[in-house]
């Protein structure tokens, strides 16, 4: 995918929108374009995590693994959806796993590059901080009702 279509989605996405220019161009300079197929671990529970991502397309289970015979999914999520926080906060591993459901496009960003950017443009830590504490905040939500309707 070319830069300027890079440039194109990250600037017409939500989670974007009003960012300064230089921060922009740091995220979409740090940013590939990656294929999954049904069935394909994207990033599993444990493993250091330096990325995030946003699904342009399919659908992604975010599940727990760990001490389950079953998997348990916690949240599904799709298209235009972020995917990733763990490489803001250390030590940096994977919380759960991401699993593509479908034939999924994501665009994958260097979260561990863009921790070094923060370290140097403390006003880009913080606007990433606001953005992602935005999306724990609303997933936080999604899990708790999620988790209300599996008791019942």
């Amino acid at each position: 995918m070319e830069t300027e279509t890079l440039e194109r989605i990250f600037r017409e996405h939500a989670f974007f929108q009003e960012m300064k220019e230089s921060h922009l161009r740091s995220i979409i300079e740090n940013s590939t374009v990656e294929r999954f197929e049904p069935g394909d671990v994207i990033f599993r529970e444990g493993d250091p995590a330096h990325t995030f991502y946003l699904v342009r397309s399919g659908k992604v289970a975010l599940q727990q693994v760990s001490y389950r015979i079953e998997p348990f999914t916690v949240i599904t999520l799709s298209q235009d959806d972020i995917i990733g926080w763990s490489w803001l906060f250390p030590p940096y591993r994977w919380r759960l796993t991401a699993k593509a459901l479908d034939i999924t496009r994501t665009i994958a960003v260097d979260g561990a590059e863009l921790r070094a950017r923060c370290d140097e443009d403390h006003d880009l830590g913080y606007e990433l901080m606001k953005k992602f504490a935005g999306i724990i905040d609303h997933r936080f939500d999604a899990v708790s009702e999620h988790l209300v309707e599996v008791g019942r």
